[in-house]
This record gives C-alpha cells, sequence and structure tokens, in this order.
C-alpha cells in the first residue's frame, strides 16, 4: 500500500534505515578506528527466523485476533536492547511466543486475558517493543503470549477547554503529534524512541521525554487511566488533582505491564510552542559545564534543552574539535518571549568559563541523537559490544559516580580498551541524570556474555555510587537485581500484594519488578 514501511523485526527502527555493509565499514573507520581494532566482517541481516512450533491452539471466537506466524513471533520475541539485537542477528529465538494477540477493543483484553488464566499461559503486554531492558522477553517456561496493543490505536477526544486528550495505549507518538497538530496543541512528550514507542508503554515504563526540565517525564502528564487486570477493570478519576489518598494513576505508572494492561489514558497537553531561542556553549571542562548547569536549573530557570556533553561526546556526536565540553541550552514557551530567559541562562554559563557557540552544533547534535539506535545496530554488526547506561544522582555524588561507571567499563571490558562517553539527558535542582554511552571490541559468538559482565560491572558501581538503577529505561528484567537492592523489602512486599490483588494466577510479564 502508498506509504508503507516495513519495521525491521532484528533492530532498531525502519529496515530501510539500516545501514548496509559498507556504511557500516565506513562509520567504523570514520568514528572508531584510532580507538580500538576493527576486522571489517560484517554480519548478515537475518531474512527467515526458524522457530518452534506454538505451544497453544487459540479458540475460534478469537482467532481472528491471534497471529501465530513465525515472522510476528519472532520480532515480539525481544526488546531493542544491544543484546536482543545480537541474538536476533546470530539467529536465536530462544523463546518465542507462542502466540502474538492483537486486540483490537477493551472486550478483546479480556477475553485474551480470561483464556490466558485458563490456560496457564503467561502473558506480555507489548506497545512498539523498545524495550532495552527485556521488558517484553519472556524468560520462563511456560506457554506465552505477547499482547500487542497497537491496534487500540484511536485518539479518542481531545478535550480544548481543559487541555486533555483521550487516547487508546496503542497510539504511536507520531500518531498523536499529528492529531494534536491541526489544533496547535502537543503532549510535549519527546522520548528517543518516540517514533517507534506508544502510549500505553510510556507509561508502563514512566518514559522520560527529550525536554530536560520541567513537564517531561510521562508522570507529569497522567490524569486519569483505564486499566484491564485479570481480577477486573480499574478506572481513576479525572480530575486535576486530588488528595483522596493514594492515586492509583501512580500504581499503573511504571507497573511495567505486570499489574495490568493499561488501555486509554487521559493526557494533559498545551499549546504548541511559539517562541524559541537556542545556542550551544563551550566549556574548557566538563566540570565546569556541570557547575554551570547546576546554577542554573537551581535559579528557577526551566530550559526545554540543558544536556551537557562531554568532550568525547561532542566530538563524535557533535562534531566539535576542540577537546572541550558543549552544553546544548534553549527556551521555548508558548506565549511569551523566551530570549531573556536564554540570556539569563548565558550569564551564569560566561561565569564557568561558559563560551556561545553557533547554533548548528545543536543540530548537528540532534541528527546524531536520532540516528544514535541505527548506529548501535551497525556496530553490533561489526561485531562491536554497545551499551547505552543511564540513571540520576545528587549534584554532590555526581563526579565520584562518574569515575566509578569509567573505572567499572574499563575494568570489565576485553582487553581493558573502551570508549565511554557521558551527557545528561535531564537536570533537577538536586542532581542530574547521567547517561553513558559504551563501545568495546567484542568476540564474535561471545558479544552477549561480555555484555552481561559490563552491565553487572556498572550496574554495581552506580548503585554503590548512589545512583537509581534507571532513571527513564525502566526496569525490566535486566534491571531487577538492581531495583530489588534500590527499594526497602516492605516495599517489595507491598507491590507483591497488590500483585495478588489485581493478578492471582500471575500471568501479568512474569520476572519484571517482582
Amino acid at each position: 500500500m502508498a506509504g508503507w514501511r516495513e519495521r525491521s523485526w532484528w533492530g532498531w527502527g525502519w529496515a530501510d534505515e539500516a545501514f548496509d555493509d559498507d556504511a557500516c565499514r565506513q562509520l567504523a573507520e570514520r568514528t572508531l578506528r584510532p580507538w580500538m581494532p576493527i576486522d571489517g566482517t560484517v554480519t548478515p541481516i537475518p531474512y527467515d527466523p526458524v522457530l518452534d512450533r506454538p505451544r497453544l491452539i487459540p479458540p475460534s471466537i478469537l482467532e481472528e485476533a491471534f497471529a501465530p506466524d513465525s515472522m510476528t513471533r519472532a520480532a515480539h520475541s525481544y526488546g531493542k536492547a544491544y543484546r536482543d539485537v545480537v541474538r536476533a542477528l546470530h539467529g536465536r529465538i530462544e523463546n518465542p511466543p507462542d502466540l502474538v494477540a492483537f486486540p483490537r477493543t477493551t472486550h478483546d483484553v479480556v477475553a485474551i486475558l480470561d483464556w490466558a488464566e485458563a490456560c496457564d499461559a503467561a502473558v506480555v503486554p507489548y506497545g512498539g517493543g523498545s524495550s532495552v531492558v527485556g521488558g517484553v522477553e519472556y524468560r520462563g517456561a511456560a506457554p506465552w503470549i505477547s499482547l500487542d496493543l497497537s491496534r487500540l490505536n484511536r485518539v479518542v477526544e481531545i478535550d480544548e477547554t481543559n487541555l486533555a486528550v483521550r487516547v487508546q495505549a496503542g497510539v504511536f507518538g507520531p500518531a498523536l503529534e499529528e492529531a494534536l497538530k491541526p489544533k496547535e496543541l502537543t503532549l510535549r512528550h519527546f522520548p528517543q524512541s518516540f517514533e517507534f514507542s506508544t502510549v500505553g508503554g510510556w507509561i508502563a515504563t514512566r518514559s522520560g521525554g527529550h525536554y530536560a526540565t520541567g513537564p517531561t517525564r510521562i508522570d507529569d502528564f497522567v490524569e486519569a487511566l483505564r486499566v484491564v487486570t485479570p481480577a477486573g477493570p480499574i478506572e481513576s478519576l479525572r480530575v486535576p488533582a486530588s488528595g483522596a489518598g493514594p492515586s492509583p494513576d501512580r500504581l499503573f505508572l511504571g507497573s511495567e505491564g505486570a499489574l495490568g494492561v493499561i488501555v486509554e489514558a487521559w493526557l494533559r497537553i498545551t499549546r504548541r510552542p511559539a517562541h524559541t531561542a537556542s545556542t550551544a556553549v563551550t566549556f574548557p571542562t566538563l566540570a565546569d559545564a556541570v557547575d554551570a548547569v547546576r546554577e542554573i536549573v537551581q535559579s528557577g530557570l526551566r530550559p526545554s534543552n540543558c544536556r551537557v556533553l562531554d568532550p568525547l561526546e561532542a566530538m563524535l556526536q557533535a562534531g566539535a574539535t576542540d577537546g572541550q565540553a558543549r552544553l546544548l541550552l534553549g527556551f521555548e514557551s508558548p506565549a511569551f518571549d523566551v530570549q531573556p530567559s536564554l540570556d539569563a541562562a548565558m550569564s551564569l554559563c560566561t561565569a564557568h568559563s561558559g563560551a556561545a557557540l553557533e547554533k548548528s552544533t545543536v543540530d548537528t547534535w540532534r541528527g546524531s541523537f536520532l540516528r544514535a539506535p541505527y548506529v548501535r545496530d551497525a556496530l553490533a554488526r561489526l561485531g562491536l559490544i554497545v551499551e547505552t547506561v543511564e540513571t540520576a544522582c545528587t549534584w554532590n555524588r555526581f563526579e565520584a559516580l562518574h569515575a566509578a561507571v569509567i573505572a567499572a567499563v574499563q575494568a570489565a571490558a576485553p582487553a581493558k580498551v573502551a570508549m565511554v562517553t557521558c551527557r545528561f539527558t535531564h537536570v533537577y535542582p538536586d542532581g542530574p541524570a547521567p547517561y553513558f554511552t559504551i563501545v568495546t571490541p567484542g568476540r564474535r559468538g561471545a558479544e552477549v556474555g561480555i555484555w552481561d559482565e559490563i552491565k553487572h560491572a556498572v550496574s554495581e558501581a552506580i548503585v554503590a555510587a548512589g545512583g537509581t538503577i534507571t532513571h527513564h529505561h525502566a526496569v525490566g528484567r535486566d534491571h531487577r537485581p538492581w531495583y530489588e537492592q534500590q527499594r526497602s523489602p516492605l516495599f517489595a512486599a507491598a507491590l507483591q500484594a497488590a500483585k495478588d490483588a489485581l493478578d492471582p494466577r500471575g500471568i501479568l510479564n512474569p520476572g519484571v519488578l517482582i
């Protein structure tokens, strides 16, 4: 059909956006050759996954909602983490879903959960499949169903008076913004996965948007939820705020499909920005940039972009060649001129040896940011280990945490050769959200084991340094050991009690959170 594009089943995004073999080699020569060995061998892209036969047969009354074919099952086996991409590249589809369900209505969701309970089958809710923490991969022994919500894809109502939108959980980011655009409205929530993730996925994983300060996490936008659980439906009251006990919405934010299936939400929206101002700022050291940003965010200014890049990140992703750190700084508003805010922030930067640069640096970095997942896949095909790790910590702990992460990577990396970059994705008055990118040589066939070792070492370092195991990537299965260290035993017991009440047979996404 006109305009149709194929999603990559094994890697990120659109199949036609993936690097071809020559582009993979050119990328490595251009960016990595000075730091690490590249043999130039490119793993071929797989085309025909071979899977075990399904262990489940759907009832005839629900047959049209299910897809049992191998390609659909393979595409729903994993998320999009490095270890997912590498296993798919090598044809290692170890535990594919027996069936993939595509409910079109809330009634379908209820019927599928009822049937799954009767067959003792696990159900893993699936939005866009962009999880990088094992959130959509079932690792148990029971038969399982991937519950793909992408056909619950209606923007039901736009409430211009109260600035809210009622939307089904399977709506992807671009479709939501397209529906709001004619009315000059926006959700203003743009995670890196925006093009390939859904409203329900954002809520279930407590996603973080692109904006550095102010309302940016999906938590800030949720007004009310409708959730289907195996024990029955739950719908929260739509009001601007309430002090009536613990909020039911907060229970399902970050629940990762373990407590219920989010089917619909009311989200707070805003008017589209009419005024913008931005620049790039150079600093002699990362420490200078960090000090300036702390002052900016603690001053009461709320920049939309306040992204610190360390010198290596600035070189690789923003084209900087002077060995200095960068701050990408921007403000926006639907109603008033923001140039005075940018000027005030720049004065704080100047006090810390900051100097304004041309705006093209911002545009260069933005282009690299959007292409980063495709670059990751290309490097994986070259046999390299690529990982991204994100956290949040208080300002006084950042320096030690930064050093600990770099030391952990260097100690765990093969031959002690690794490249580690750092940037801030979000900043708060009480601390930053650092995001590390790690690239190190791998050994063909041993990539997942090396990734596991590095992931373990870095996660241990983050928790020991007082950081959270995740700021916006969620817990999934990959982060659960450190999440269990981070939370108190009593809260774990309360969460288990909620799980027992809402999902008595334990069929929903077993292995995440609990």
